[in-house]
């Protein structure tokens, strides 16, 4: 099997849309509109990974997104979104969209945020490998699930393994 990292386009979006109703069924999974809208935003950068099956067919099997904010002198991003088709989790497809995020945000500068399910044990122990924290807890956070979320907070230049 071979594993390929990318660009998302559009034409990735309807895909994208179906790995969310998979991948978050109680929490206003994200539409492929919505996904068409964040790739338009100039200052978003989405990713996905591919993996060509026996069969010949290329998939689709994991995407991310990071938004690259504040100014020059203020700068920070936001990871908005990592994505794995549960058929390909824990083979280092999140983690490899996770570099490429992070390498992403580094060009960029200046501290990484995110927001993390709280009972999301393997996410979380992912990002304090690559040196975030959590800072903060937002109640209620996923709708309409009402689960809460870790904002979590890598500082610049910061704590990468790879």
């Amino acid at each position: 099997m071979t594993i390929e990292l990318d660009v998302l386009t559009p034409a990735d979006a309807d895909r994208c849309a179906e790995l969310e109703k998979l991948l978050f069924p109680g929490d206003d999974p994200w539409s492929a509109g919505a996904f068409r809208a964040e790739l338009a935003a100039k200052h978003n950068r989405y990713f996905a990974v591919r993996t060509t099956l026996e069969s010949g067919v290329t998939l689709m099997i994991g995407y991310a997104g990071v938004s690259l904010l504040g100014n020059r002198f203020s700068p920070e991003s936001e990871v908005h979104t990592i994505g794995v088709d549960p058929s390909f989790q824990r083979l280092g497809v999140g983690t490899m969209l996770l570099d490429r995020l992070l390498a992403e945000a580094e060009k960029h500068g200046g501290p990484v945020f995110l927001e993390v399910r709280t009972d999301n044990e393997p996410a979380i122990a992912l990002y304090r490998r690559y040196g975030f924290d959590t800072v903060g807890t937002r109640r209620n956070y996923y709708q309409p699930s009402g689960a809460d979320a870790f904002t979590m907070r890598r500082p610049a230049g910061g704590g990468a393994l790879s």
